[in-house]
């Protein structure tokens, strides 16, 4: 049977944590790599909005929204429980700290990664904006090694892209923050193993290449 295609771009959180869902679910994609720039037409035909991540089933159905993709993977194998299905409470927390990374969060880190781009306010106040999110996940981490207990789930592979890309705006000014447990809990997962393999690089995918095999079964 052929394998599932997985459209990613390999600095995208939204592509990273579909990655890492993918990755610690054992399964296996063929990877695609593209440069957001020039957007393949069969991963445009496929999902029009052309975002990535994009996965194309083997039966041609196609999710393209990362947490869809995450949810999909983990439903398949989830060794480590990363989807809390045994605890609903967390679930419901999880879901929130996501949507607030992703409503919230996301948007004030765009400004200030970009702030030349909005005049508007200072790189300072829109770091600050986001600081607010960061400051709620210190308060979590201070009590556990990461968001909702001292064993990884989905709201932490969710939510640590988009951190790092915050902490990699200005990376001195974020090495000296007040936020100690959000510092050791980022680099615990960037020096991951999972997130090592996730950050392969892979030249960029044109229609007339071969797919990448990706995955933990993949050796």
């Amino acid at each position: 049977m052929p394998l599932p295609i997985l459209y990613s771009f390999r600095r995208c959180p939204y592509a990273m944590r579909a990655r890492l869902s993918i990755y610690l679910s054992k399964t296996s994609v063929s990877l695609r790599e593209i440069i957001l720039k020039h957007k393949p037409q069969p991963m445009l035909n496929a999902s029009p909005k052309g975002t990535v991540p994009v996965l194309i089933l083997p039966d041609g159905s196609v999710i393209d929204e990362s947490l869809d993709i995450m949810c999909w993977a983990l439903s398949h194998y989830d060794p480590n429980n990363l989807l809390l299905n045994d605890n609903p409470r967390q679930q419901e927390i999880a879901k929130a700290l996501i949507e607030t990374n992703d409503n919230d969060f996301k948007p004030w880190l765009d400004k200030y990664k970009y702030a030349d781009r909005h005049p508007e306010q200072t790189e300072a106040f829109y770091r600050s904006e986001g600081e607010k999110f960061i400051a709620q996940l210190e308060h979590l981490l201070e009590k556990h090694q990461q968001l909702l207990g001292d064993s990884i789930s989905i709201v932490d592979i969710a939510i640590f892209p988009f951190i790092r890309q915050f902490s990699g705006v200005d990376s001195a000014w974020f090495k000296q923050a007040p936020y100690p447990n959000v510092q050791r809990w980022l680099t615990a997962h960037l020096e991951s193993p999972a997130f090592v393999y996730i950050m392969k690089k892979y030249p960029t995918w044109l229609e007339s290449d071969e797919s990448f095999l990706f995955g933990s079964n993949i050796t």
